[in-house]
């Protein structure tokens, strides 16, 4: 029997144990993650990783539409820790979501159990620790929610599905990458880029030293698998694709697309795509896997190139000779603009329900608010390096938010995030913008930076309606697409250019927007989109969680920890729950 049926059995009978708990409800996933450091050498030199249960990297999150998710976090860190679930809705619970703005961080040899529910959602998404650049150390994994049986998914049922995580990697670990940002110095180049927590394969004897362990993915011939890649570095844009190999994009972040066949594709950081793909070669040979940094020089990058194997079970021989070229649009800057582009909704699938995801006609709703959110390169605010949005370096409060918010405190934040960039210095302000409850928000990104940023926004799944290089103007909007636009968690914003969001705010709650490149968000690139349902006695929003921590303002409230009473569950070594934390979490959502 497998690690999740004995748990479903085993949530079955503890609940039916107890009077006046046991009753049908959606069913219950449980893990235990374990984070630690430990040494490992993706690429030749031992450095310090962040692992989770001891490998890196961590487990894949496997579970169902409408699931139950149940998440022990013991972090056994020197330092604080959060687990974010990006892309992951927290339908009415902004509590579980993991990030600074929401949740106070756990502390240093504690334990913290995460209970939140994938709510009408489907796709592929990551999770990672979310405090002070850790995810720059590793501490990540994939996060995979299924369709229910009763809904059919838009292809034939894959014969293996494949988690792929690709990022740029640095030899200094996340502490030492932290000071190098506080002490006002850029990153500089990567070291590599990593396949699955691991270097390159030695396809040149120049640029890779010998003894690199390397991904290898074995298939076999004639099959379908899915691939769900997740870009999960630090701040390099990644293109991706396999020798010989068509890549047919199905899904990304929680959307069916238009299926479509690339010959390679780029996934930006924070972001995640899923392709079908058919082993239809000859298996001459193994064939590789790349994943290269885009939008740099090359020649100069050149090293800074993940490479793995696909095999198939009948390969003939060893890769060789030089890797597939990547798109050679060098001076053609609206290339991987228009590739953007032409990822489209399915709009006749079904999602997470049965109705077709172009039932919600979003081309036809009226906008109440607009924000126009302008970055820039760092710059000096108040005698330190940050980075802004509208002007404005966000500081993260003491006290969180929406905690502040239950016990009505005040001076915590402010309501008062521009709706324009703001003219004059940058200042550094916990300033949020005050979004309307069922309103439908207008975000205009418009990036000054030299890179392409990615950008987030927690709790809500948004329309990339346009994109275009220049300045957005009110005339831009003649360009949107109001039909099949893709609904996803993320959106890239080109050097020099804007791409515009809608976005239905229906989630009640606290939801973070922010840069997924982590140098610039550690540097204050980043806000709070704060959604208050005003009508007296409202269940919106599910009750603050009985384990909440409480820190700020608030931490004489928090009680010291006590695990010595714990009861441990063990399945195959990889679920360990107290009874205590399932009881109370159970008690919780019931």
């Amino acid at each position: 029997m497998g690690a999740y049926s004995y748990v479903t059995l085993l949530y079955i009978g503890i609940v039916c144990s107890i009077p006046l708990v046991c009753f049908a409800e959606d069913p219950y996933a449980f893990y235990n993650f374990e984070v630690s450091y430990i040494t490992a050498s993706p690429l030749g030199v031992p450095q310090q990783v962040i692992a989770i249960n001891g490998k890196f990297p961590g487990p894949t999150i496997n579970v169902t539409t409408n699931n139950n998710v149940v998440v022990n976090v013991r972090n056994k860190l020197d330092e604080h820790l959060l687990m974010h679930w990006s892309g992951i809705q927290q339908r009415r619970s902004s509590w579980e979501d993991g990030v600074l703005g929401t949740n106070c961080p756990i502390p240093s040899k504690w334990n913290w159990t995460y209970n939140f529910q994938v709510k009408d959602q489907i796709g592929s998404f990551f999770y990672f620790p979310s405090l002070n650049m850790q995810r720059a150390s590793g501490g990540y994994g994939s996060f995979i929610i299924n369709n229910r049986a009763v809904i059919p998914i838009p292809f034939d049922t894959p014969y293996g599905d494949i988690t792929i995580a690709i990022g740029d990697w640095y030899i200094r670990n996340h502490t030492a990458l932290r000071k190098a940002l506080d002490d006002g110095k850029d990153l500089g180049m990567p070291d590599g880029v990593l396949i699955n927590g691991k270097g390159p394969y030695r396809y040149n004897d120049t640029l890779v030293p010998d003894g690199i362990d390397y991904e290898t993915i074995t298939v076999h011939p004639g099959k379908t698998y899915r691939l769900r890649v997740s870009n999960v570095g630090v701040s390099t844009s990644l293109n991706f694709r396999i020798q010989s190999h068509n890549l047919l994009l199905a899904e990304t972040e929680g959307s069916y697309t238009v299926q479509q066949n690339y010959t390679s594709l780029d996934i930006h950081v924070g972001q995640t795509f899923s392709f079908l793909l058919t082993t239809d070669q000859n298996a001459s040979s193994d064939y590789y896997i790349v994943a290269s940094a885009r939008f740099v020089n090359e020649s100069r990058w050149q090293r800074v190139t993940g490479v793995g194997i696909l095999k198939y079970t009948n390969s003939k021989g060893k890769a060789s000779g030089p890797l597939p070229n990547p798109p050679q649009d060098q001076f053609d800057k609206t290339f991987s603009m228009n590739q953007a582009r032409s990822i489209r909704w399915n709009v006749s699938a079904s999602g997470a329900r049965p109705n077709p995801q172009g039932s919600f006609k979003y081309g036809s709703i009226n906008v109440t608010e607009v924000y126009v959110l302008r970055n820039f390169p760092p710059e000096k605010v108040n005698g330190k390096r940050r980075t802004t949005l509208s002007g404005v370096s966000f500081v993260n409060p003491k006290t969180p938010i929406r905690l502040a918010d239950k016990y009505k405190l005040k001076g915590v934040y402010k309501l008062d995030f521009p709706s324009r960039p703001l003219t004059g210095p940058p200042r550094l302000e916990t300033s949020v913008i005050n979004g309307t409850y069922r309103g439908f928000m207008e975000i205009i990104l418009q990036n000054n930076d030299t890179k392409v940023h990615t950008y987030h926004l927690s709790g809500y799944a948004f329309f990339v309606v346009g994109m275009d290089y220049g300045v957005w103007t009110e005339n831009s909007r003649g360009t949107y697409n109001k039909w099949d636009g893709i609904a996803r968690a993320t959106a890239q914003v080109y050097p020099g250019a804007w791409t515009a969001l809608l976005v239905s705010l229906d989630n009640v709650g606290v939801w973070n927007l922010r840069t997924e490149n982590l140098d610039a968000w550690y540097l204050g690139q980043e806000t709070y989109v704060h959604v208050v349902n005003p009508e007296p006695n409202n269940k919106t929003e599910l009750p603050m969680p009985d384990n909440a921590l409480f820190c700020g303002d608030l931490s004489k409230m928090q009680k010291p920890q006590d695990i010595s009473s714990a009861i441990t569950i063990e399945s195959n070594g990889s679920v360990v729950l107290t009874l205590f934390l399932l009881v109370s979490s159970l008690l919780y959502i019931a």
